[in-house]
């Protein structure tokens, strides 16, 4: 269980037993409705930097999976490659957002994302009290994949394939996998994928109830200078809608358009949100006002009707 401080912190108001007691009768439908379920997260970047919040992400993974959930993570680690290329003098930089990975830098990623971010993560959870396995795409024939065909980015792949029995037997079992995006093709050669991209097709794959996108932002916004005008529900029609119209732009562009392939191949809902923000990730599946952006399949779009930045 939570603190006072944490559920005061995560409120927002003084947390008083009736408070606590009211915050427990909020979340209990939600746990009901998810209970077995599975749920993708994606965790990393810039969202990942601060130990401290990286600690209490966990934790509320750990208490998911305590209350029946059953969450898969998927990581990245952005700044922490970039730390260790700095240290071994290895220049990098970026094409279309997306690292440029020669021999050398593939080495790197792979260590440190399958070497020390992942354990590190993997080290967390069991001190919070949970029980995880950690994996990349290599593991298992997890993850397949193949060359993104680009010789400007290098070894920067995309999945080819999906074998999610292994995952399957794993949340059996109770264990919570924590997945790095390094896989690779049918030679064996490595390569370094998005984790959004992973993200969304293990969802896909495992039929999840929610892909959710830990970032650094509290959404969709329609005014990116502006945390309020964040869209708390659309569809995948309105999301392509507002990609065209400029409205979500540069690095939001693949998130949202990881959320509308996931969403399209079955996925209930698709959520992006802050994972800086104290305890998003439980505010947004376990209560009803939710924090973030919620995406929705097509067919849902009636839940849309009068509601102006509401509910998700």
């Amino acid at each position: 269980m939570q603190t006072n401080s944490s559920l005061s912190e995560a409120t927002g108001s003084a947390c008083d037993p009736l408070t606590r007691a009211q915050i427990l009768i909020e979340a209990l439908p939600y746990i009901q409705q998810y209970q077995g379920r599975v749920i993708v997260i994606k965790y990393g970047g810039a969202a990942m930097v601060h130990q401290e919040r990286r600690a209490e992400v966990l934790r509320d993974i750990v208490f998911l999976a305590c209350v029946g959930i059953r969450p898969v993570l998927v990581h990245g680690g952005g700044p922490e490659i970039n730390s260790w290329l700095q240290k071994l003098d290895i220049p990098f930089k970026f094409v279309d957002g997306l690292r440029v990975t020669d021999a050398a830098t593939m080495e790197v990623v792979e260590m440190v994302l399958v070497g020390k971010v992942n354990k590190q993560i993997v080290q967390l959870i069991s001190l919070a009290g949970g029980s995880a396995v950690g994996l990349c795409g290599r593991d298992g024939n997890l993850i397949k994949a193949r060359s993104q065909g680009r010789a400007e980015i290098g070894f920067v792949g995309e999945v080819s394939s999906i074998n999610p029995q292994l995952l399957q037997t794993l949340l059996e079992g109770g264990q919570i996998p924590v997945i790095s995006s390094v896989a690779a093709d049918e030679t064996g050669q490595a390569y370094n994928i998005n984790a959004d991209t992973v993200a969304g097709e293990l969802a896909a794959a495992l039929g999840a109830e929610k892909l959710i996108l830990l970032t650094d932002t509290p959404g969709i916004l329609k005014d990116p200078q502006d945390r309020s005008s964040l869209i708390t529900l659309l569809d995948i029609e309105t999301a392509r809608q507002l990609i065209q119209a400029g409205v979500v732009k540069g690095g939001m562009i693949p998130k949202v358009q990881c959320c509308i392939r996931a969403l399209a191949q079955g996925v209930r809902a698709a959520h992006i949100l802050d994972g800086g923000s104290p305890h998003s990730l439980l505010l947004e599946i376990l209560t009803d006002a939710g924090v973030g952006t919620k995406l929705v399949p097509s067919q849902f779009a009636a839940q849309l009707e009068g509601l102006n930045n509401g509910s998700c």
